[in-house]
């Protein structure tokens, strides 16, 4: 089996192929995992090959240590997908949520006077990429935003929108508690980013996506490719 390695670079990223591992995959699913962060989403996913784009060269180390098996890419997200989008037989995108979410707005700006800040338009620049070029299965996943979508979701799960070429059905998980976790260590994955030079631990631990959703979106895509 081909090995792919990955030089960690805070300013470029680039692949050192040992082999074409793309012809060598073995009939496992290859996934693009964007806006990996510690890898909440991917937690659950088995029997597959994976390529994780991080941003933060600190948060990626972290993903590399929980998932060695995978692929890190340290880079900016939309232009490994556009260059690569075609290697992929699945994409999972999370882009930033802090500018979309109803949090900041209703208790950041309104309650507390906030200074507001601009949307982050990589959302649906990824939205109308995959919607438009790739012909795999694709999902972005984010918050419910303060103001109305500008690209109607597929569907809504745990919080979440999603905007995919696929279903999932309807399924009830655990609330999050994000807000009643008073302690740090009260987190999934606390002792992941612990001892790592992660600057804003609770905020990664709160960005995490719940694993069995990350499991059940996976499992919907599957099943959506053999209808």
């Amino acid at each position: 089996m081909g090995v792919r390695r990955i030089i960690i670079d805070s300013r470029r990223w680039w692949h050192q192929r040992v082999t074409n591992a793309n012809v060598q995959l073995g009939g496992k699913m290859n996934i693009l995992n964007l806006y990996a962060g510690i890898g909440g989403n991917r937690y659950l996913w088995e029997d597959c090959y994976v390529t994780a784009v991080e941003s933060s060269p600190e948060i990626a180390e972290v993903y590399r240590k929980r998932f060695p098996q995978d692929t890190v890419v340290v880079g900016d997200a939309l232009e490994y997908l556009e260059k690569h989008y075609t290697e992929y037989d699945f994409i999972w995108a999370s882009p930033p949520c802090p500018s979309h979410g109803q949090y900041r707005h209703n208790v950041g700006v309104i309650g507390k006077g906030f200074a507001p800040i601009m949307p982050d338009m990589t959302l649906y620049a990824a939205i109308v990429f995959l919607q438009t070029y790739y012909k795999g299965k694709w999902v972005v996943e984010n918050v419910k935003p303060y103001y109305t979508p500008l690209v109607v979701p597929s569907f809504e799960m745990h919080r979440h929108l999603f905007w995919a070429n696929f279903t999932a059905a309807k399924k009830e998980f655990p609330p999050a508690e994000i807000r009643s976790k008073n302690k740090i260590s009260d987190f999934d994955g606390y002792l992941d980013v612990k001892d790592s030079d992660v600057k804003n631990k609770r905020q990664v631990l709160r960005n995490q996506v719940n694993p069995e959703l990350g499991k059940h979106i996976l499992d919907s895509a599957l099943l959506s490719r053999l209808r």
